[in-house]
């Protein structure tokens, strides 16, 4: 069974409170560190680099379900924070963004191929050199996959909801996710533990639908013993700017645009193409760039393959051998 975001420590999509105390004691293991947050705040090219790094994942992960999506950013911020923030090479935004969405892909047992996960044009990568990368990951990650998110505590916190009527948690529930998807794309609330953030987000999304359950919900989150009132209130007063944006669905907006990449990147302005000029870029094992029209893309990244053309990965954060 594939990994379920809501129930990271479980093989059943039934959650189990008995999980619930694990959950909210070892969140802070899947957040990224302080001084990581601090970075992106300080730094502008930092910010620029995690907005282009972001943006590579969705475009590579366009055909997944957007939780897929989800997770693979939160492989990415953890590495970012553990390996620090590499050289703005256009090769490493790509590389990065298909080894977290290759192993995000693995979590949730579905099924791609290669091409699947290399996006349209700009640098193709073989499974050799993805793989390389996706070790990278793990060691980063203390091999820490099954990540604790946000989407890990919704079902606890909605149980304090008082109204009891499915559909109205159904409600509820969508449209704390729609604020959840967003709220990763705002470094304001990085610093927040995914149960702040969860929580957080019901209570906007309570205050929006139905206001006059707002205050009792709040209280009964409140004194949670799990729940830092005075982090609850700095969290939920930053997220106000990801959620004041309206009610219309996240979800609508990808079947009206085809894909689920707006899911997530709708903040995010297109970055540069790594495709110039309709052409496409294979660096080949022994460090020559090739260029082909775009249109032969297919037949060549197969014969590349086939002839074992692997990308000479010589420096990430300038260390020459770390993916040999």
């Amino acid at each position: 069974m594939d990994f379920n975001l809501e129930n990271p420590l479980t093989n059943s999509h039934e959650l189990h409170f008995d999980t619930t105390p694990s959950l909210f004691h070892i969140e802070s293991d899947h957040m990224p560190s302080k001084n990581y947050l601090k970075t992106l705040k300080e730094i502008d090219f930092d910010v620029s680099f995690r907005r282009e790094a972001i943006s590579s994942v969705l475009r590579v992960s366009c055909n997944f379900d957007p939780s897929l999506s989800y997770l693979a950013v939160n492989y990415l911020d953890r590495f970012l924070s553990s390996q620090g923030i590499p050289q703005p090479k256009p090769w490493v935004f790509k590389l990065l963004a298909v080894a977290c969405v290759s192993l995000a892909a693995k979590m949730k047992e579905a099924e791609f191929y290669i091409t699947d996960i290399q996006g349209d044009g700009g640098f193709v990568f073989d499974s050799q050199t993805i793989q390389k990368m996706e070790v990278l990951l793990l060691g980063a990650l203390n091999w820490r996959m099954r990540s604790i998110t946000p989407f890990s505590f919704i079902s606890f916190f909605i149980s304090l909801f008082k109204p009891k009527d499915p559909p109205l948690r159904q409600a509820l529930k969508a449209r704390a996710c729609e604020i959840i998807f967003k709220a990763q794309n705002d470094i304001n609330l990085l610093e927040f533990r995914p149960s702040l953030t969860a929580a957080s987000a019901l209570l906007y999304a309570c205050h929006e639908l139905f206001p006059m359950q707002f205050l009792c919900f709040r209280k009964a989150i409140s004194i949670c013993s799990y729940v830092n009132k005075e982090n609850l209130l700095e969290c939920y007063n930053a997220m106000q700017e990801t959620a004041i944006d309206g009610y219309k669905s996240q979800f609508d907006m990808v079947s009206s645009s085809d894909t689920p990449v707006n899911v997530l990147d709708r903040h995010f302005s297109s970055s540069e193409s790594e495709n110039t000029n309709g052409t496409v870029v294979m660096i080949s094992s022994n460090g020559s760039n090739k260029t082909w029209p775009e249109k032969d893309i297919k037949r060549r990244k197969i014969s590349a393959l086939c002839n074992n053309q692997t990308v000479q990965l010589s420096a990430f954060s300038d260390a020459t051998t770390m993916l040999m």
